[in-house]
């Protein structure tokens, strides 16, 4: 059974993308980007994929709950089975949470549960480890802190720069990534 699928991002949108394209070996039907500001990239991409795309601007609204509120209005339009975090730099609130329980995942560029929050990787390369990687895991109301689906390691080699890096870490989230939605999806998760 197709799963319908809503991303959530607040960047680029390269993994919004990897996934648009892989959607089919996926068993998946994204139905909507939903974007945090007008000016983000992946709007584009969007448009270009013919994915509907819906602008939930964080500047729009005076709370967080008037935001999630806006963000569960434009869910509404769509029947949604998952809702997928592609970069989204905001933090659910348990609320937003408990009303899509284990049906949030994100993607999160470290070895969790090493290394939390939004600079993973700058905070892993900083650090010093040698090994680092890529986490899928469900959304609940800590920060990374949800069950792990699936984890790939990134090793740190001598002359690496945090550029270098980054662009491992990427790479590695577009295999994960899909194989891990594909995991929950065949009910193996």
């Amino acid at each position: 059974m197709v799963k319908n699928i809503a991303v959530m991002a607040s960047g680029g949108g390269s993994n919004f993308e990897n996934l648009a394209v892989k959607s089919d070996f996926l068993n998946m039907k994204i139905k909507v980007l939903i974007i945090d500001s007008p000016e983000i990239y992946a709007a584009e991409r969007a448009e270009r994929l013919k994915i509907p795309c819906r602008i939930v601007n964080r500047q729009d609204f005076k709370s967080k709950r008037e935001f999630e509120a806006g963000i569960m209005s434009a869910l509404a339009d769509f029947e949604i089975d998952y809702i997928v975090l592609a970069g989204f730099m905001r933090i659910l609130s348990a609320d937003f949470i408990n009303c899509y329980e284990n049906k949030i995942i994100n993607l999160h560029p470290s070895l969790l549960p090493a290394f939390k929050g939004k600079n993973g990787i700058e905070d892993a390369f900083n650090y010093g480890v040698k090994v680092t990687g890529v986490t899928v895991h469900f959304v609940d109301a800590g920060i990374d802190t949800g069950k792990i689906i699936d984890q790939t390691a990134v090793i740190i080699e001598d002359g690496d720069t945090l550029a270098t890096l980054e662009e491992k870490i990427h790479q590695t989230e577009y295999e994960l990534y899909p194989a891990a939605l594909k995991k929950v999806f065949d009910g193996r998760v």
